[in-house]
Parts: C-alpha cells; sequence; structure tokens
C-alpha cells in the first residue's frame, strides 16, 4: 500500500524530500517513519533538557539559550571528534619501526618464531615418583591407621611427587 504524497503529514513530507536532496530515489516506507521517530525523540530530549536548565536558572519559559545550552550538551557527551590525523599517523609509524618477526618456508601454514606467539603451554604435571614405591606403600598405610601426627605423612607424600613443568618459550621440534 503506496501512499500518496498528498495523504502524508507534513514532517513526513519533510523527511522524503531531505532524502531526495540526499539523492535517496528508492527506500522502505518504514524509513520516513524511523526518521520520524529519531526526530522526535530528539527533539523531546532537547526540550526536556531546556526545560531542566530553565527551572534551574528560575526563569517560567524556555528561551532561546536554555535550547542552546541543551544542544550543546547533547552534542557534547553524544558525539566526540576522533584524534587528529596526525596523531594516527605517530601512532603508525612507531608501530612500523619494529621489524616482522622472521617466517621460514615449509609445508602448511607459515607461522611465526615460538617466542613472538603466546600460544606456547605453560603448565606444570605432577607426577608420582616410582623411584620409590615403598615410601607410597607406607603413607597408604599410614593413613588408614589413625595418627597423631600430619607431618610425616605429608613429607612423605612430598618426596614421593615429581613436578614437571613446560614454561612459554619453549623451542617447537623442527
Amino acid at each position: 500500500m503506496a501512499e500518496r504524497e498528498e495523504d502524508l503529514p507534513r514532517d513526513a513530507k519533510i523527511v522524503k524530500s531531505l532524502l531526495r536532496s540526499m539523492g535517496v530515489e528508492e527506500h522502505e516506507p518504514r524509513v520516513v517513519h524511523q526518521f520520524l521517530e529519531l526526530w522526535y525523540r530528539y527533539v523531546v530530549d532537547i526540550l526536556t533538557d531546556a526545560q531542566v536548565y530553565s527551572e534551574y536558572a528560575g526563569k517560567d519559559t524556555i528561551d532561546s539559550d536554555d535550547t542552546k545550552l541543551a544542544i550543546q550538551s547533547k552534542a557534547n557527551s553524544s558525539f566526540s571528534q576522533p584524534p587528529p590525523r596526525e596523531f594516527f599517523l605517530e601512532m603508525a609509524r612507531n608501530k612500523n619501526k619494529t621489524p616482522l618477526p622472521k617466517t621460514f618456508g615449509g609445508a602448511g601454514i607459515p607461522l611465526p618464531p615460538e617466542e613472538d606467539t603466546l600460544i606456547s603451554p605453560n603448565y606444570q604435571l605432577v607426577i608420582p615418583n616410582m623411584q620409590n614405591p615403598l615410601a607410597l606403600e607406607e603413607t597408604e598405610e599410614e593413613a588408614d591407621a589413625p595418627s597423631t601426627s600430619q607431618q610425616p605423612k605429608t613429607d612423605a607424600l612430598r618426596n614421593t611427587l615429581q613436578k614437571v613443568s613446560f614454561p612459554l618459550g619453549a623451542q617447537r621440534p623442527k
């Protein structure tokens, strides 16, 4: 159901003419309604803020200064200026001073050296030491029997465990 131009409200006609002036010839009919809703929300927000500023100043009505202040406040909080181009150029120069890591050829996907990655294993395993099985059996027997002191058990258990660690930056097999 296409709406005729004559049946549209004045604000919808303005939105359509703005779209036409920007070179938009075809659009969904809902686009006009979305623009009108956005427009309405923006105006209500500005006028609400202007009313707050007017009440704070002790005035009975909203004047143009209150409205200008509300628009300026909304623009400062809603929109931000990007950093200047020179800032980005300086950042790019600093980043580009660092050379790229060396790649090595071969089959598959070329990967950077291991020291330049964060994916190398970094963990510890606790493996029971099988060199002294008698100490392990003794600690199991002591655990079954009531004991007055915990210290000998933990020392014996500590002596039976072996720690193996894999630090960051380990060399990859070639």
